[in-house]
């Protein structure tokens, strides 16, 4: 595996290719990470995977100081899994040497809601970097987990409507064996936090049950859910049931119908935000 840290040596290494796979993470690689880049190498070749820690997407009061870095352990985790052929490592003045006054906004409809309104700008981060990557990487192929799932959807959005020739892949959630979802910031669980975080996932199946059996509504299942967040707790944002294709809420019509759906929650847990989804259809 080539590690590079300018764009120009990226571009080097990839020149004339026209079947690129990208997988843009911020590091600290787990699991779920090296699971993005072996579904890269199914549909691409060769794979390319970025490591950038994008402070344009954490708010002032969140954890960009202290997510984690790792960057000599991560290309170790890379090279030992064989699938990788470039990892770009940039630093900040490689990717935003200058103020970053060109960002890319997304629509009210999918940028202003759930994540979008708790983490005002987050998507604008995401959105700007992802656009800047693509630029420097040219890829074929785009692989995002579904754990972020809003995220995914603005991605595909962006790529839609900006008619970036990208396909955005979508990879399903990878869970530890209790049910929860990987990310980097369960290493800042505490014990006690890390025993209780499998709940979240738990509570979500368990919005889903009580729509499939149809014993609820949407409303209510949702504020059930918040309140035994809060009673077990956690400081929960939203718990919400939303349409899988643009994520607004669903009519009862809807639902019972058989409207793919998909219920997803961010919630804290002592200093820690973790945020979770999943699909489902009532038949």
């Amino acid at each position: 595996m080539k590690v590079v840290h300018t764009i120009e040596d990226l571009r080097d290494q990839l020149r004339g290719q026209l079947r690129v796979a990208f997988v843009p993470t911020m590091g600290n690689l787990h699991a779920a990470h090296l699971s993005l880049m072996r579904l890269a190498r199914q549909h691409g070749d060769p794979v390319v995977a970025s490591i950038f820690v994008n402070r344009l997407q954490f708010g002032p009061n969140e954890d960009f100081d202290r997510y984690p870095r790792t960057l000599a352990e991560d290309i170790e985790k890379m090279e030992r899994e064989r699938d990788v052929y470039v990892l770009f490592a940039p630093d900040e003045r490689e990717l935003y040497p200058e103020p970053q006054n060109f960002r890319i906004q997304p629509g009210d409809n999918l940028g202003k809601i759930l994540e979008g309104e708790f983490r005002p700008g987050f998507f604008m981060g995401v959105s700007t970097v992802v656009m800047k990557l693509f630029s420097c990487v040219q890829p074929r192929v785009a692989v995002f987990g579904k754990k972020d799932y809003q995220q995914l959807m603005v991605v595909r959005a962006m790529c839609r409507q900006f008619q970036l020739p990208v396909e955005i892949l979508a990879h399903e959630t990878v869970r530890d064996p209790d049910g929860l979802a990987m990310s980097s910031r369960n290493r800042f669980l505490s014990a006690t936090e890390r025993a209780e975080a499998p709940q979240l996932y738990g509570l979500l199946q368990g919005v889903r049950d009580q729509l499939l059996q149809g014993d609820g509504v949407r409303e209510t299942a949702e504020a059930r859910a918040m309140q035994v967040l809060h009673d077990r707790g956690w400081n929960p944002d939203y718990v919400a049931v939303r349409r899988q294709r643009d994520l607004l809420p669903p009519t009862p019509d809807e639902i019972r119908n058989g409207e793919p759906l998909v219920v997803l929650a961010a919630a804290r847990l002592g200093t820690t935000r973790l945020i979770d989804n999943l699909e489902f259809q009532v038949s």
